[in-house]
């Protein structure tokens, strides 16, 4: 894998993650404030379901392929928000963070098991000179990391109001991911190539 497809993987994937979450956001405290509160998750979902899609094929234009989680990603979209609206039950689209999430953690940790660091593969051009030691670490990080958004996903929707819940998985789930980013930089430009240092590191 190129390094430029690797970044491109890399953005692709916070690009389907930013982008529907700012219109379900934006839509349910529209419909939420203007419309009946009971129906604004349903407003959301619907707008979601197809943003994901758009921004799933805007990264097929730009890349020309799909790196599979997305495919996952957009499958789990809209089985979880079809159920959504089609049964009139919101848990189901409150818990689709959480099913991504520990899919992610799965891949990194079967992985490993099996003595393959799926982090590794997905960003070792960006970062050629990191040893398999801190490929092992950062796979790990990452892999507790989405269990770690995986179980605050289940404690805000379990815990707060829905609009709480609405608000913080832009508010609250990006910011948090963007910190965790920033934190392992160090990790990585430790072992970054001289030449490379004063390039902007990939989105991961």
């Amino acid at each position: 894998m190129s390094e430029d497809k690797t970044a491109g993987a890399g953005a692709s994937q916070i690009l389907t993650d930013l982008g529907p979450a700012l219109l379900f956001m934006v839509t349910y405290n529209l419909a939420n404030r203007f419309g009946d509160p009971a129906d604004a998750i349903y407003w959301a979902t619907g707008v979601f379901i197809p943003a994901t899609l758009a921004a799933i094929a805007y990264a097929w234009f730009k890349q020309k392929r799909l790196p599979p989680m997305l495919i996952v990603t957009a499958v789990i979209v809209i089985v979880f928000g079809g159920l959504t609206l089609y049964l009139r039950d919101p848990i189901f689209v409150k818990i689709k963070p959480t099913i991504i999430n520990l899919l992610w953690a799965a891949v990194i940790f079967g992985g490993l098991l099996v003595r393959v660091n799926v982090w590794k593969l997905l960003f070792q051009s960006a970062f050629p000179a990191l040893p398999d030691k801190t490929w092992t670490v950062f796979a790990i990080r990452w892999g507790l990391f989405f269990i770690f958004l995986a179980a605050l996903n289940e404690y805000i929707w379990r815990s707060y109001s829905e609009v709480f819940w609405a608000n913080f998985k832009v508010f609250g789930m990006i910011p948090i991911t963007l910190a965790f980013m920033a934190l392992n930089l160090p990790l990585l430009m430790k072992h970054m190539p001289q030449d490379k240092k004063d390039q902007p590191a990939p989105p991961l």
